[in-house]
């Protein structure tokens, strides 16, 4: 299952770069909101020059005219850019245009697997159903994620499900079990998967016996030098 960091913090996607897990970023308006000092094109930008992968830029327009002006220019940015359009009627429309301009895509705001399959059918790149969203009304988010998983193995579509509102580390393995191409999460649920009471723990016994061993070694080491200069000097040495 590959990883996406749900984020547009620059920090956030170089210092999960460097772990050797980031597989492409999702970002949206609310997650721009969180930034200062750039422009939201010149974000998308740098996240590019940082991950290969695929980057999620989301258009705001409600309107199919609106959704394409938007998305072309997003797309023009970086050949990795990946646009963002709403599950509606005119997203649909957006995304069947955009598939036949060679733009890739990204379905968001999925709640049904049927709302997954018009997007599938229209050529959307990723569809993304909300897991956490879903989990808030009382429902259960990952039944979308098998049922997608399902009706594009079954059908062969080409496409992939982007489990996305993952809220917790029990999300992303239920995702991944569940076949979910690709699971989109915040920056501090991975780091949260990274750890864990016991490993944390084990890590500083490690070290604290790590540290004992050398004390000891080096006392031992002390001593037998201090043996070895007060020994008497043999006759004739």
């Amino acid at each position: 299952m590959k990883i996406f960091l749900d984020t547009a913090d620059i920090s956030e996607i170089r210092k999960v770069a460097k772990w050797g897990v980031l597989d492409g970023v999702t970002t949206n308006p609310t997650l721009f909101a969180k930034t200062s000092g750039s422009s939201y094109e010149e974000v998308l930008k740098e996240i590019c020059t940082i991950t290969s992968g695929p980057v999620s830029a989301e258009v705001v327009a409600e309107d199919v005219e609106g959704m394409l002006r938007e998305g072309r220019a997003f797309a023009k940015l970086a050949p990795n850019i990946v646009v963002k359009v709403p599950m509606s009627e005119e997203g649909l429309e957006a995304i069947a245009t955009f598939a036949d301009e060679g733009i890739k895509t990204n379905c968001t705001l999925i709640f049904t697997a049927n709302q997954g399959l018009l997007a599938a059918k229209a050529g959307a790149s990723l569809l993304s159903p909300f897991v956490g969203r879903l989990d808030d009304i009382n429902q259960d988010g990952m039944i979308v994620i098998r049922e997608l998983v399902d009706i594009v193995t079954i059908h062969d579509l080409e496409t992939e499900v982007l489990a996305a509102s993952i809220r917790n580390p029990l999300h992303m393995t239920q995702a991944a079990l569940a076949g979910a191409h690709v699971a989109t999460l915040p920056f501090k649920v991975l780091q949260q998967m990274a750890h864990h009471p016991l490993t944390d723990s084990g890590i500083k016994q490690f070290r604290t016996d790590w540290e004992k061993a050398r004390v000891a070694l080096d006392t031992q080491k002390g001593s037998d030098k201090a043996k070895a200069a007060a020994a008497p000097t043999k006759p004739g040495a």
